[in-house]
C-alpha cells in the first residue's frame, strides 16, 4: 500500500477529530451547561467588569443560583421566540422557496450557463455557481452537476466545470448581488451580539452588501482564472464517456415564465423605487432618506419576500405549476418544512446565548480581550486578518455557518467593537473566512455528494483527488478576500449602506 503523504494523513486526522464532534444541537445544548457552570466558577470569584458605554460595574452572574435558576426557566420560550434569526430567516425561505418549488430558480440556472457564449462559459459557471445561494444549499447540488455537463457537451474536461460551479456555490457562497437568506441570518446573530455592548445597535441585511456585489464579479474573475490556468492543465484533455445524462426536461411554457416573471419583477422594483422617492415617501425618515435609518431599511426583509413570491406567483402560473391558492400555500409549507433541523437548532443557540448574555461573560471577555489586545498593541488589520485565518481553520472542525457564527459572535463583535470596530465590519471578516474554507473541510456535508459526481467522470476519483481541485479555489478565495477587505478598509469604501469599518 501506498505511504500517505503529510497532507494526506493531516486530512485523516481533521476527519477523526470532526467526527468525535456531537451533532449541532447537541453541541449547543453542551455549550449551554458549560455556561452555566462557568458563570458559576466566575461568580465564586467574585469576577466583574464594568460595563463601557455606561461605567457601570456588572459582577459575573452565577446561573447555579435562585436567581439563575428562575432566568433559565422564565425565559426559555422568550429566548427562542425572540431570536431574531429565526424569524427572517423564514420570512425569506417562504419566497425564495416558493421560486424554487415552482422550478423558476431551476430553469434560469440552466439557460444562464447554456447560454453563455464559449469564452465566458468558465466565468458564466462561477457566476452563476455564487448568486446560486439565493437557493441556499439546493446551489451547491444543482449547479456543479449541471455545470459538468454543460462543459462535457462543449468538449471540455466535465471536472473542470463541476469544481468552477462548486466553487462558486460553495466558497463564494455569502457573496451575491441580492439580499440572501445569509444576509438576514448572519445579522441577526450579530445583532444579538453587538447589542452585549450597545442595546441599540442593530445589523441589517444590508450592512455588507457592497462588499458582496464587489465580491460577486471579483470571484468570478478569481475563479474563472484558477480554473483555465490551474485545474483544466492539470486535468488535460478528458477522455472517458459521460455515464448518465442528466434530465433536462423543460416546463412547458417555462421561457414565457420566466420573460413574464422577470417583466413583475421589475415593475415591483420599479413601483418600490417610486415609493422611495416621493415626496414625503412612508418609506423615509425624517430627513427624506433612507440611511441611516429608515423604514425601507427595516423593512427590507419584507421587500425582499414580496419580490419573491411575485416572481415565484407568476413563473408558477404561465407554467401551471400553480393553479389556485392552495398550491401556493402548499409550496411555502415544503420549503419551511426544509428548514425543521433549523428551527431545533435555534432552540438550542438561542438558550446558550441567553446564558451568556444574562452571565455578563460575554461583556467580560470582551473588554478583557480588547484591553489585552491593546496592551500587546495587536490591533488594526493585523487583527483582522488573524481573526480570518483563525475563524477559516476552525471551519474544518464545525462546517455550519450559523452554528459557527452563534459561538463566534457573541465573543468577537463586543471585543472588537471595544477596539473601535463596527460589527458589521467583524461580520464580513468572518463571513469569507467561512465561506472560502467551505468546500476542503472533509467534514462539509456535501463533499460526499460533489465526490460521488466527481466519479461518474474518473472513477478514481478519491478526497485526495477532491481536495486536489478545491484547494486552489479555497486559497485563492481567501486571499483575494483578504486584499479586498484591506481595499475597502485603507480606501474608505462603505461594506453596506452607511457602513464603514470603525464606529
Amino acid at each position: 500500500m501506498k505511504k500517505k503523504g503529510v497532507f494526506q494523513r493531516f486530512l485523516d486526522v481533521v476527519e477523526k477529530v470532526g467526527n468525535k464532534l456531537p451533532d449541532p444541537f447537541m453541541l449547543f445544548l453542551g455549550l449551554a451547561v458549560l455556561m452555566i457552570i462557568v458563570s458559576w466558577i466566575f461568580n465564586l470569584f467574585n469576577a466583574s467588569v464594568d460595563h463601557p458605554g455606561t461605567g457601570e460595574t456588572l459582577p459575573i452572574r452565577s446561573l447555579i443560583s435562585g436567581e439563575g435558576l428562575e432566568f433559565i426557566l422564565t425565559s426559555m420560550l422568550d429566548n427562542f421566540t425572540g431570536f431574531a434569526p429565526l424569524g427572517l430567516v423564514l420570512v425569506m425561505m417562504l419566497g425564495i422557496g416558493l421560486t424554487e418549488r415552482v422550478g423558476l430558480l431551476d430553469y434560469a440556472i440552466r439557460k444562464t450557463i447554456l447560454k453563455s457564449p464559449p469564452f465566458l462559459l468558465t466565468y458564466t459557471v462561477v457566476f452563476v455557481g455564487i448568486l446560486g445561494n439565493l437557493a441556499s444549499d439546493a446551489a451547491v447540488v444543482l449547479i456543479p452537476p449541471l455545470a459538468a455537463l454543460v462543459f462535457y457537451k462543449v468538449g471540455r474536461h466535465p471536472l473542470a466545470g463541476l469544481t468552477a460551479g462548486f466553487a462558486g456555490a460553495g466558497a463564494g457562497f455569502t457573496a451575491n448581488l441580492f439580499i440572501a437568506g445569509t444576509d438576514a441570518l448572519l445579522a441577526g446573530i450579530s445583532t444579538e451580539a453587538a447589542q452585549i455592548i450597545d442595546e441599540s445597535m442593530i445589523v441589517t441585511p444590508l450592512d455588507n452588501w457592497y462588499f458582496n456585489v464587489v465580491s460577486v464579479f471579483v470571484l468570478t474573475i478569481v475563479g474563472g482564472l484558477v480554473t483555465s490556468k490551474f485545474i483544466e492543465p492539470r486535468l488535460g484533455k478528458y477522455e472517458g464517456d459521460i455515464v448518465e445524462e442528466e434530465n433536462t426536461e423543460e416546463l412547458p411554457n417555462a421561457k414565457k415564465g420566466l420573460i413574464y416573471a422577470m417583466i413583475a419583477g421589475l415593475s415591483y422594483i420599479a413601483l418600490v423605487a417610486v415609493t422611495v422617492l416621493v415626496p414625503n415617501s412612508p418609506l423615509t425618515n425624517d430627513d427624506g432618506g433612507i440611511l441611516p435609518s429608515s423604514p425601507f431599511l427595516s423593512g427590507i426583509i419584507p421587500l425582499v419576500l414580496f419580490f419573491f413570491i411575485i416572481i415565484g406567483v407568476t413563473f408558477g402560473l404561465t407554467v401551471g405549476k400553480i393553479k389556485s391558492g392552495k398550491d401556493i400555500t402548499t409550496y411555502m409549507s415544503e420549503s419551511i418544512k426544509d428548514m425543521a433541523s433549523y428551527i431545533v437548532l435555534v432552540f438550542a443557540i438561542a438558550q446558550f446565548i441567553a446564558y451568556f448574555n444574562w452571565s455578563n461573560l460575554g461583556t467580560w471577555l470582551a473588554v478583557n480581550g480588547a484591553d489585552f489586545l491593546t496592551s500587546i498593541n495587536f490591533t488594526g488589520m493585523g487583527l483582522i486578518i488573524g481573526y480570518i485565518i483563525f475563524t477559516a481553520f476552525l471551519n474544518f472542525l464545525i462546517t455550519s455557518g450559523s452554528a459557527k457564527w452563534a459561538i463566534e459572535a457573541p465573543i468577537f463583535i463586543p471585543m472588537f467593537m471595544q477596539l473601535g470596530y463596527h460589527p458589521a465590519f467583524t461580520q464580513v471578516a468572518y463571513r469569507i473566512a467561512d465561506s472560502s474554507s467551505n468546500i476542503v473541510t472533509p467534514l462539509f456535508p456535501y463533499m460526499v455528494i460533489i465526490l460521488a459526481f466527481m466519479q461518474r467522470y474518473d472513477k478514481k476519483a478519491s478526497i485526495g483527488t477532491y481536495i486536489s481541485l478545491m484547494l486552489p479555489y479555497t486559497i485563492s478565495f481567501l486571499i483575494t478576500w483578504i486584499i479586498l477587505i484591506m481595499i475597502f478598509y485603507y480606501v474608505g469604501i462603505p461594506f453596506g449602506p452607511g457602513i464603514y469599518p470603525h464606529l
